[in-house]
């Protein structure tokens, strides 16, 4: 009973890293997020503007700092879609909160930075979909505009 046991766990220990190391990347309009009905029940108030790098923005009055947020959600049961969706609504709002508490009424040059790698587009956010885990992580410059 024991070998049978110890095969058993043998089995899962080599099935578990193909299981983690699942990494689809999934690439979503930013903006059609932002004007989703999700991203109002989230708290995303339109109060702090985002602007992806390479979008055309307002003139930045002052710029306040950069940060990165880096967040990740559960996966199973949910499509990548809706995964990365949630995942970086979590990234909008720690920004959102960020911006308000420095004065910034907005976010500049906003960049997917998933694993340090920055991947510019000016008008999609970049997600890493894996069997377990999603993940998202963005990097930005607090401003204020016009």
């Amino acid at each position: 009973m024991k070998r049978v046991i110890i095969a058993g766990l043998l089995a899962l220990s080599a099935a578990a890293p193909q299981a983690i190391a699942a990494d689809r990347v999934v690439n979503l309009p930013l903006q059609e997020l932002l004007d989703s009905p999700e991203a109002k029940s989230a708290g995303i108030d339109g109060s702090v503007r985002f602007y992806l790098a390479g979008q055309k923005t307002p003139a930045v009055l002052s710029r306040l700092g950069e940060d990165v947020s880096n967040k990740k959600t559960n996966s199973v049961g949910k499509s990548p879609e809706t995964a990365c969706r949630w995942v970086m609504l979590s990234v909008l709002k720690a920004f959102q909160e960020s911006a308000k508490s420095r004065g910034a009424n907005a976010v500049v040059d906003f960049t997917s930075y998933y694993k340090r790698n920055e991947v510019r587009s000016a008008t999609d956010f970049e997600c890493h979909d894996g069997n377990i885990t999603t993940g998202v992580a963005m990097k930005g410059t607090y401003a204020k505009v016009k």
